[in-house]
């Protein structure tokens, strides 16, 4: 295991098939009997569990977790076979998660999530509650439509660069997903580039379905999150970076408002990709969290607990 400055965290990959006959591949670290977790990647093309969580996979090793982060369909190494492509969207991820849980002998697991991975967790957890031990959420500007948000009550953020297969358009795009933009080495945008080329058709399929399930809402229904995310009882924290430009910090208060059994935090000279902006302090509230069900309270003041209503019972201790 070795991470390389600010380049790109590597380990050796490893592949199982799932019961779809689905060759899965994730990187994995840690003691194989410590507590398990999951981490799922977020969604722009070219993203992998290796890329989006290279800092916190080592960190959390180290505390002694048995951490897997997959590639989910359309994504890294998964498997581009047009009959393994994920063409119901978050459906697809979150039958993907269950099979690959299953695959690897999981009952029970905690499970963290940045952005489209914190979307793909939470449909997860609301369909398999008494599989998820702790959820821990970064940064998901998706969860807006599937909690009813009026759009006109959003913040609008920055146009978003587009790739168009080039390294140099690769870049540029990941410029609006962190805040602290030296972590994009040469080599990290390479990775990215060639493995979005590589799963260009299979995450077009994914796209695709989730458009459709915001156009209509006879597909919409099974996206829904109100009424379920807001009722779990499992321990979650939800942390969102005060210089998100993607999707800005003010549209997390009004998920806030719609959460209240979420404790949110409100990272400082972090962006949408916070456990990339301030990893050592990431890594430190994720590996609390997964430990114990709840945050020091340094750790949660340092993470920017939410002020904007009384702190949830049990989440900070001593």
């Amino acid at each position: 295991m070795t991470q390389h400055g600010e380049g790109a965290w590597s380990a050796p990959g490893s592949y199982v098939e799932l019961r779809t006959g689905a060759r899965a591949h994730y990187v994995e670290a840690g003691p194989a009997e410590g507590p398990p977790v999951m981490l799922l990647h977020g969604g722009l093309p070219g993203s992998s569990g290796a890329a989006g969580w290279r800092f916190m996979i080592p960190a959390l090793a180290d505390a002694g977790f048995h951490v897997v982060a997959p590639d989910r369909p359309g994504f890294g190494r998964a498997d581009t076979r047009p009959e393994h492509w994920p063409v119901r969207g978050f459906l697809s991820w979150g039958e993907y998660v269950r099979d690959l849980a299953d695959a690897l002998g999981w009952d029970r697991f905690s499970i963290g999530g940045n952005s489209q991975g914190a979307q793909t967790a939470a449909y997860f957890t609301v369909q398999n509650p008494e599989r998820v031990e702790r959820l821990a959420l970064i940064a998901c500007g998706g969860f807006n439509p599937t909690f009813d948000i009026d759009p006109s009550q959003l913040v609008p953020g920055v146009p978003f660069p587009q790739w168009d297969g080039t390294e140099e358009s690769m870049r540029s795009m990941l410029t609006t997903i962190v805040f602290r933009t030296e972590a994009l080495s040469d080599d990290l945008v390479r990775m990215r580039n060639e493995s979005a080329l590589a799963q260009r058709e299979s995450l077009a399929a994914a796209s695709a379905w989730n458009a459709r399930a915001i156009a209509d809402p006879q597909i919409g229904q099974a996206h829904r999150l109100l009424g379920h995310l807001d009722r779990l009882t499992i321990p979650i924290v939800y942390l969102y970076g005060r210089q998100d430009v993607l999707s800005p910090v003010e549209n997390a208060y009004l998920q806030e408002d719609l959460l209240p059994n979420v404790q949110f935090l409100y990272p400082d000279q972090c962006g949408h990709q916070a456990q990339t902006d301030q990893p050592e302090l990431l890594n430190a509230a994720f590996a609390e969290f997964f430990a114990e069900g709840s945050l020091t309270r340094a750790t949660a003041d340092r993470a920017g607990i939410s002020t904007r209503r009384p702190e949830l019972p049990g989440i900070v201790r001593p």
